[in-house]
């Protein structure tokens, strides 16, 4: 297994320099340096305040002097401060990736124990009046957008019947749970259905195999066998579906973090977006595309882990 991880990572470093070489040249393409510094300090910026702008990072440079830096501070995990703050990037990432994994964290687990928990039942009850009920509401939920319930969760739970905070975000330790729970709350909801309804297809799957019979032959209850058999068998798939998910856990949520006004990573990249701090965005990118390739090598690891006859060879 060891040098199977090991030729993952070198194929995994090509890859990485194209994302960082595509990341690049759009950012470079799709603005100038004199349009960056524009956007940065303001229309009404004087033309030697963009030039002194320009020159304190490098924008001046040829592009491929530029590309040579960049990647070099990447690989030294200096990814330089922010045009707007001027605060080190690192110091920004660590202290949003507290906040994003506060909400995450226990929302990707209580969907995913809710969700399996859901399909499995409907299975157990499959071609029922509940089944189809239940098949439904999954569908709703998938149907629904983010902005709505975080709209009904601000205007009705929090301002109207003033349960929650709408609004912000503090670090009182267990004071700021209180924060945290219409956030955790969406998180979950928004899961939910597309989950249930991913796992319910895998479950129905196996639960039409030969094996699944000769259970049901030999006495076997409903139950055991779906908890047993049925979701062991069905392991392969749901670690597909669970550890591609795993960099939205650390890289938070983009929207709920935004509307919430909650300083993790997700609302850091959404302000830097919309404010044109460019490194934000880039090291951003970045650290999505190592995560994403790091739950790739996971999974395959995960796979053999959870079926003996897979080999990593």
């Amino acid at each position: 297994m060891f040098s199977f991880i090991i030729r993952r990572l070198l194929y995994s470093v090509p890859i990485l320099l194209g994302v960082i070489l595509l990341t690049f040249l759009l950012d470079n393409v799709m603005m100038s340096p004199e349009a960056k510094a524009a956007r940065v300090l303001g229309p009404k910026a004087a033309h030697q305040a963009r030039v002194d702008w320009i020159h304190l990072r490098g924008l001046d440079q040829p592009m491929p002097r530029q590309f040579v830096h960049y990647v070099g501070n990447l690989v030294t995990l200096q990814f330089g401060t922010t045009w707007v703050t001027g605060r080190d990037l690192r110091d920004v990432f660590l202290r949003g990736a507290g906040p994003s994994l506060l909400i995450t964290v226990p929302g990707f687990f209580a969907a995913f124990l809710a969700s399996v928990g859901l399909a499995l039942f409907q299975v157990f009850v499959r071609d029922s009046t509940l089944d189809r009920f239940l098949t439904f509401l999954s569908v709703a939920l998938m149907s629904v957008p983010t902005m709505v319930y975080v709209i009904f969760a601000q205007a009705v739970l929090a301002l109207g019947l003033n349960y929650f905070p709408a609004f912000g975000f503090n670090y009182e330790g267990l004071g700021s749970v209180r924060f945290l729970l219409l956030p955790v709350a969406i998180f979950i909801l928004i899961n939910l259905g597309s989950d249930a309804r991913l796992y319910r297809a895998v479950f129905l799957e196996e639960i039409s195999q030969d094996y699944v019979r000769t259970a049901f032959a030999k006495g076997v209850t409903g139950p055991r066998v779906l908890a047993i058999h049925v979701f062991k068998n069905g392991l392969i798939a749901i670690i597909t579906l669970v550890v591609a998910e795993l960099p939205k856990l650390i890289l938070g949520s983009l929207l709920i973090e935004s509307l919430f006004g909650i300083p993790g990573l997700g609302s850091v990249l959404v302000q830097a977006i919309q404010t044109g701090d460019q490194p934000v965005v880039m090291a951003s990118v970045f650290l999505g595309s190592v995560l994403y390739l790091l739950s790739l090598i996971l999974t395959d690891i995960c796979y053999a882990l959870a079926d003996p006859r897979i080999r990593l060879s």
